[in-house]
């Protein structure tokens, strides 16, 4: 390894060190006050280290968003395993316990990178969730919806929620805690359908009243107009765009977030309220104004103290007003 290499490593680590230990110190204390115990602690700060680091109670897990010059650099991989030593180093963790992915351009969400199969317990709210540190670009639990996952809840009490997309379930865990009459969580996946009857079950949340179909959602809304089903709370966090082999054609967020939030809104009952999210950066919101239908953007409401300074996602609430 050339010097300028070695000094470009040795550069890099400290800057590093100095800012994880300064979030380290100021999210700690947050964290501790809130019973958070997983939250992200840098995410791409100096551009020079393009990389997030989250914290998983007693795990770190990385993601390196590497632009060209980075890929091709010759030191690239000592750079990455410097960041990786620095980062468990400041933290206090093992360095069995870090890991890390390397995400490529145009990857799809939820992309399955490994295979190692291993399901590790964290908590938040109260519950215990099950993540995959390892195996998915994705971990089975987005950080970033904590605030929003518990206004859901705390509006769940006796209600008829509607999960779409719902992924690994954690609005379905929060909302079946909160008393939720019913729940119904639609996914495409097997895996991700299993997993959320998984997170339910560890937190002796699961019964007849909570509903898994596997099924491509825009289907579902198609089929769901014909139906007598209202809910009370609808939650729609698509990805933002998929071209999956299982599903009919191709989902653009912009293009179809208009039928889907008119869709939705259709199957709320009187005084019903729809959750609409998206962490496509360039979107915009393009739903017409309808007399029936309240729209309120509450983003800044659904964001931790640690993602305040880059808002990972956008919310919306609507509400169907009472007739």
């Amino acid at each position: 390894m050339t010097s300028v290499h070695s000094d470009r490593i040795g550069y890099h680590s400290e800057l590093l060190a100095n800012r994880l230990a300064k979030r380290k110190k100021h999210l700690h204390k947050w964290a501790r006050r809130n019973s958070i115990s997983c939250y992200r602690l840098y995410d791409r700060d100096i551009p020079e280290i393009p990389i997030c680091v989250d914290l998983y109670e007693h795990y770190l897990h990385i993601n390196e968003y590497p632009g060209p010059k980075e890929l091709d650099a010759p030191d690239a991989d000592a750079w990455s395993e410097a960041m990786i030593e620095i980062a468990a180093r400041t933290m206090g963790i093992n360095r069995n316990r870090v890991y890390w992915k390397r995400r490529q351009r145009a990857k799809e969400q939820y992309e399955k990178v490994d295979s190692v199969g291993e399901l590790l317990p964290v908590h938040e709210g109260g519950y215990t969730f099950l993540v995959n540190l390892s195996d998915y670009v994705d971990t089975g639990l987005f950080l970033d919806h904590r605030d929003t996952r518990s206004i859901v809840g705390s509006l769940s009490n006796n209600a008829r929620v509607l999960n779409l997309f719902s992924y690994t379930g954690s609005f379905t865990v929060y909302a079946a805690g909160g008393g939720a009459s019913s729940t119904t969580s639609v996914d495409l996946s097997n895996t991700y359908n299993d997993w959320a009857q998984h997170n339910l079950r560890i937190n002796g949340l699961q019964s007849s009243r909570h509903r898994f179909i596997r099924q491509d959602v825009v289907r579902f809304l198609d089929e769901a107009g014909s139906h007598t089903d209202r809910y009370d709370i609808i939650v729609l966090d698509p990805p933002t765009f998929s071209n999956s082999k299982k599903m009919d054609g191709v989902f653009d967020i912009q293009r179809d977030h208009p039928r889907l939030v008119t869709q939705c809104a259709e199957l709320l009952s009187s005084g019903g309220i729809l959750f609409f999210s998206t962490n496509f950066r360039g979107f915009k919101w393009n739903v017409a104004q309808l007399p029936q239908l309240q729209f309120q953007d509450i983003t800044s409401d659904t964001i931790g103290e640690d993602f305040s300074k880059k808002k990972p996602h956008r919310v919306w609430m609507v509400r169907r007003l009472r007739s």
